[in-house]
């Protein structure tokens, strides 16, 4: 079982880099990527990592994967009712590459964070 602590972590610094290649032209995260990102999309991606990061600092990174788990369902059901072309909620740049990206991590970070123990790297075991 991975320490919910480590998880959290390793999501929080994986979030914020990919927030922060947004901003860096390329072809992979960017606006004209196979992942659309705008200025918003970035914004959120780091803040997520942030919270992520945060959860794990704050004894609460088990709740935290999974709480972003749910968030991530709920942004997977509105990025496929979002019409092709358009902002979901007016504000975040998706495409289809990042609709099936936010299912696939809605459940990879739910089932990693039901299959995590609450705790981190520092805990031994008794």
């Amino acid at each position: 079982m991975l320490p919910s602590k480590l998880l959290a972590n390793i999501l929080g610094i994986t979030f914020v880099a990919v927030g922060i290649l947004g901003f860096i032209p390329n072809p992979l995260v960017s606006p004209d990527g196979i992942f659309a990102v705008n200025t918003m999309h970035n914004i959120v991606h780091i803040l997520t990592g942030a919270v992520f990061i945060a959860g794990g600092m704050m004894g609460a990174a088990r709740k935290t994967v999974l709480g972003i788990g749910i968030a991530y369902v709920a942004v997977t059901i509105l990025g496929f009712l979002t019409p092709e072309g358009s902002m979901l909620l007016g504000l975040v740049h998706i495409n289809e590459a990042d609709r099936w990206l936010h299912a696939g991590l809605a459940i990879a970070i739910l089932a990693t964070g039901f299959l995590s123990v609450e705790g981190g790297s520092d805990t031994a075991a008794a």
